[in-house]
């Protein structure tokens, strides 16, 4: 008896610790159910339950739908104004139908309502349409990119979207992208920034202006301040004088040079296809520099400095040249007494010192910062060689009414040598049209069989309030 017995009474122990363990189990999964029931406002009737439950937060995970909406329906309320105000106008019409027969409107009358009242509003839309930014689809899920749901206003949230080059290769800077700054994106640079802020203090900075030139490429801008000294050339020499260093090349010893594929400036000729920039092609050679803005060129869209100056004689002294080059165009305006400032990002060459070798000011910037000058304050912005056909619409519209803000009523914008695809140029003209400025020059020319060139001289209004 006693043997057959232990048998039974070890299996029931077994069969007891098993329930005991099931019974566990089924509690740790009610309570399991009843916090997610609880966190989903099951039980505070939160009205987003059935979208925590059905899956369409993973859906729709990275998104503000209320900002897309607000996108979509800025453009519909433009549609809609346009419509009830022609609508307006031929009930108007409707009413005065007599008067109408008796007078009689010219084709310049017709033609004007025409453009003013139906065809740049419709414009205005179109443009405003093809800005808005969709969400991608990565893997079944739609994202938008980072950082942007941390802001509420509309407007912040176009400006910080990164702008993708319209011709969707890589631009001068080396990315696909335009990353606009307001310092967010230093967030999603957490390495970089932190490798470029470590240093011993009072000691030499490492030698790492290129990290530096990455982060602000990248929106991450503006840098912090740091507590060390900066590294400069071995052997660095005085400059030339005033005299001589506007037109010859500077000693080479001046500059640091191991971040570059060239080390001297002798290998930064046009000629050499290894020497690491691909603009501004022969901007290193003074005696090609020398024939700019100065010299009849075969292109009837070049404009000479002497003939934009005789625009406004005596009124151009301060002005910005954006663009890519060795600080040329700064160099022909100081023979006419006009200080410019020429912004420069060492994009494969020391274009920065370059210009201050030369004994002008460079301005380091780039395409997506706010620029540092006061409203109403330039008389002369000149662009060339830079901003084409890569840029995107949006972008370039917050880089257009920048440029506005800082030119002051009266000053000059030149646009110099912009190239674009053929079938993008109406887009773009609009964006230089919108501000009503003057046009002294506006001259269109064949660059290939799908691209064109557009040269303009235009003069901002007084807008005086």
């Amino acid at each position: 008896m006693g043997k057959s017995c232990f048998p039974r009474c070890r299996l029931g122990r077994i069969i007891g610790w098993v329930q005991i363990i099931l019974g566990m189990l089924v509690i740790l999964v009610s309570i399991s159910s009843l916090s997610r029931f609880y966190s989903a406002g099951f039980f505070l009737h939160d009205e987003d339950i059935c979208r925590r439950f059905y899956g369409f937060k993973d859906v729709y995970e990275g998104i503000d739908v209320r900002a897309l909406t607000a996108r979509v329906e800025e453009v519909l309320d433009k549609m809609e104004r346009l419509q009830d105000k022609l609508e307006s106008t031929v009930q108007q019409m409707e009413k005065n139908k007599e008067d109408l027969h008796k007078s009689s409107i010219s084709r310049f009358e017709y033609k004007k309502f025409l453009e003013d009242e139906v065809i740049r509003p419709l414009y205005s839309a179109h443009i405003a349409l093809r800005q808005i930014r969709l969400p991608r689809i990565e893997n079944g899920t739609l994202v938008e990119d980072p950082l942007i749901n941390n802001f509420v206003i509309e407007e912040i949230r176009k400006y910080i979207s990164p702008k993708e080059n319209r011709v969707g290769k890589i631009n001068i800077y080396g990315t696909g992208k335009i990353y606009n700054t307001i310092g967010h994106a230093c967030v999603s640079m957490k390495k970089e920034l932190e490798d470029y802020m470590e240093y011993d203090i009072g000691s030499y900075c490492k030698d790492d202006w290129n990290l530096a030139q990455k982060l602000m490429i990248h929106g991450c801008d503006p840098l912090p301040r740091r507590r060390c000294l900066t590294r400069a050339s071995k052997l660095y020499l005085k400059p030339y004088s005033i005299n001589e260093s506007l037109w010859r090349i500077p000693d080479g010893r001046n500059v640091r040079w191991s971040n570059y594929q060239c080390r001297n400036f002798e290998c930064l000729a046009s000629k050499n296809p290894r020497r690491g920039y691909s603009k501004c092609t022969g901007c290193f050679e003074m005696e090609k520099e020398k024939l700019k803005w100065v010299t009849n060129t075969s292109l009837p869209i070049d404009c000479l400095i002497k003939d934009v100056l005789a625009i406004k004689p005596g009124e151009i002294r301060i002005g910005l040249d954006f663009g890519v080059g060795t600080g040329t165009f700064a160099a022909r305006m100081r023979e006419h007494d006009v200080a410019i400032v020429s912004t420069a990002l060492n994009l494969g060459a020391p274009f920065n010192e370059m210009i201050a070798l030369r004994g002008l000011i460079p301005l380091y910037v780039t395409l997506n910062q706010r620029l540092p000058f006061f409203d109403n304050t330039l008389d002369l912005i000149h662009t060339a060689g830079f901003m084409d056909g890569w840029i995107d619409l949006q972008l370039m519209d917050f880089i257009l009414f920048d440029w506005d803000r800082i030119l002051r009523p009266g000053g000059l914008l030149w646009i110099d040598r912009f190239f674009c695809q053929r079938k993008d140029l109406d887009d773009y003209m609009y964006m230089f049209l919108q501000f009503r400025y003057r046009k002294h020059k506006w001259s269109i020319a064949p660059k290939s069989n799908d691209q064109v060139y557009l040269s303009a001289l235009l003069e901002k209004p007084p807008r005086s309030l």
